[in-house]
């Protein structure tokens, strides 16, 4: 049985491990020289969806892999530095070095009409080749395609400062003295413009849209650690959803005393934001909320509620496409937008092809990872089967519909997961 794994990061890496230990043959592609993802990219200068400021949002007992946990000597949160490090010592202690192949890009990924799988890549010399495999796993991750509002708000042609997108964003002291304007509230948006704060002469923080800001921790635990908690998981959904905004009240008050929108939804009816920083920020007057941009005026940007600012910067924190130039129309995405996955892993009409790491979870990512990894693992090896595609299908088209009930039908929220839900739905799919 050949394999072809796309990615080494933290998912890529899972997916290798979880074939290594069922004897499964494999090669594991990375266009980058060296394991660990957006992780390893900060220390390496790349440009990317990492930055200098990064740190996990996810206490680091959840985010390391089961059999490898990190060590305790790490911070609660580590930075990118320590968690490209430890992804690096992982791919040493299980062995994975030698199936994995270094700065090679994938081009193309497609299926013939035996249902082979053909997977064009370029090497770091510019050698191009084809290869032929009876499976394929993509866990390269979905932040490599920036989404711009489109168009650009009014006069943004004529901007005199630097319009840019968080994946350009590498270091604050890039911009020691200027005056910036970050978009988003969303992880990144509220990161950088806690970075910035330190270093930019001004920082404003421009919101759209009203969303959750929720602490790392809340009466001293780690949220992603109370959301796994026996006490917290035998409580209805409704009783957990009251919980926490009763909790949240309490640790931060209302997001309007902060002069941000209050969200126009519940709690877990859209993504969070995870942040220990930004309202502190706020309360000592380093980053200044404002609300959407309307429009541009030479050097100024205006704001939806006709007040403007001089800038020297806007960094748009909007998020990605989800994008995969190397895959075939429509795959895994249907023509919505929407990603269309077999329990979030396996598109019902292309046998033999799989996705680790397509999810969005409220916490740690890791252990859900690691549960799909050892699912498509399962299904390589022959020890359990797929359902009939138009089963495929109908699970599908009812979890879509139901993530729409409750998020709304964005593309983004196609991949929202609830981590226990989830958790036990992949372990109930696995062999024993």
């Amino acid at each position: 049985m050949s394999v072809c794994v796309i990615g080494a990061g933290l998912s890529g890496l899972a997916t290798a491990h979880a074939l290594h230990v069922r004897g499964v043959e494999f090669v594991c592609l990375e266009k980058a020289p060296d394991v660990g993802g957006i992780w390893r990219q900060p220390e390496a200068g790349e440009r990317g969806p990492a930055y200098q400021a990064l740190h996990l949002n996810s206490a680091r007992q959840l985010t390391g892999y089961t059999e490898f946990p990190m060590s305790d000597d790490l911070p609660l949160y580590p930075g990118h530095a320590d968690i490209a490090a430890y992804l690096r010592s992982f791919a040493d202690w299980a062995g994975l070095r030698s199936r994995i192949e270094f700065g090679v890009e994938v081009l193309s990924v497609r299926q013939d009409a035996d249902g082979l799988w053909k997977v064009g890549s370029r090497d770091a010399r510019g050698d191009v080749r084809e290869r032929v495999f009876e499976q394929v796993v993509v866990a390269s991750g979905h932040h490599s395609v920036p989404a711009l509002p489109d168009p650009l708000p009014a006069g943004a042609g004529s901007f005199g400062g630097r319009i840019l997108h968080s994946m350009d964003y590498g270091d604050g002291r890039e911009f020691a003295g200027q005056r910036v304007v970050v978009v988003g509230m969303g992880a990144s948006g509220v990161d950088i413009a806690a970075d910035l704060s330190r270093h930019a002469g001004q920082t404003l923080l421009s919101v759209r849209r009203g969303l959750h800001i929720v602490p790392k921790q809340l009466f001293g635990i780690p949220v992603d650690l109370i959301a796994e908690a026996p006490w917290f998981t035998r409580m209805s959904f409704a009783e957990q959803r009251r919980f926490v905004e009763q909790a949240l009240l309490v640790a931060r008050g209302r997001l309007s005393d902060y002069g941000l929108p209050e969200p126009d939804h519940p709690i877990f009816s859209s993504a969070v934001t995870i942040s220990d920083e930004i309202l502190s920020c706020i309360r000592h007057g380093s980053v200044t909320p404002k609300p959407a941009v309307a429009s541009f005026d030479g050097d100024r940007v205006v704001f939806a509620d006709g007040t403007s600012v001089e800038a020297d910067a806007v960094v748009y924190c909007t998020g990605f496409h989800m994008d995969f130039p190397f895959l075939p129309d429509e795959c895994p995405t249907g023509a919505d937008g929407t990603v269309e996955l077999y329990k979030r892993v396996v598109p019902a009409d292309r046998p033999g092809l799989y996705f680790v790491g397509l999810i969005r979870p409220v916490g740690s990512i890791t252990r859900l990872v690691e549960a799909q990894a050892r699912w498509v693992g399962d299904l390589v090896a022959g020890r359990t089967a797929l359902p009939p595609e138009g089963e495929m299908r109908a699970e599908i088209d009812a979890y879509l519909a139901g993530v729409a009930e409750r998020y709304g039908s964005s593309s983004g929220h196609s991949v929202q997961v609830d981590v226990g839900s989830y958790l036990r739905e992949l372990r109930e799919l696995q062999s024993v």
